[in-house]
């Protein structure tokens, strides 16, 4: 019963700390990477989309990304969720494809960006308490209906706070590698 709790809760933790990867790589770095903008919502047919859906993206060069819609009537759409994102790039079009030249980030640009970093990590980990709140709760009702014993319960909340140390030792790991590497010039 214990061990069922924990690992649920652990797979739900690995999926939340999976996605703040991902979300970190969208944090742009000055280097062009599509990564930084397959995720962008983008109004198609009255239904967001990301964009990655909707179109090839490479970054033939270190400074710029290619986007080549499927669509070509999608174009539009697509500069305008990006120019609305909060990534702060600009983007220009031939009626084919998307050019968006991404320019050396600025010391207030790092910055900003880097308190991005903090609150999305903080964010990340507000959800992690939150699943170790609901493991605490199931625990709590598995000995309060006679399926565990007291000592159980203890070993399982002891258990609980190891498992939840790892990984908010992990997220401030990535938070501090992607603010690293948005100091590098």
């Amino acid at each position: 019963m214990v061990n069922d709790t924990l690992k649920s809760m652990e797979d739900r933790i690995k999926a939340s700390i999976n996605g703040f990867r991902t979300d970190l790589g969208t944090i742009r770095t000055g280097h062009a990477s599509p990564a930084l903008v397959e995720h962008i919502k983008v109004e198609y047919a009255d239904t967001p989309m990301p964009l990655i859906q909707l179109a090839g993206i490479s970054a033939p060069e270190a400074g710029l990304i290619v986007i080549q819609p499927w669509d070509k009537g999608s174009i539009r759409a697509i500069e305008k969720a990006i120019s609305k994102s909060e990534l702060g790039l600009n983007c220009s079009s031939d009626g084919n494809v998307i050019r968006i030249p991404i320019p050396p980030l600025s010391e207030e640009r790092r910055k900003e960006l880097i308190k991005i970093v903090h609150r999305r990590a903080e964010e990340r980990r507000l959800v992690l308490r939150s699943f170790r709140h609901d493991a605490m709760d199931e625990l709590k009702r598995l000995e309060k209906e006679k399926e565990i014993s007291q000592d159980d319960h203890k070993r399982g909340l002891d258990r609980l706070q190891k498992i939840m140390d790892v990984y908010m030792a992990e997220i401030d790991k990535l938070s501090r590698d992607k603010e690293k590497e948005l100091l590098e010039v």
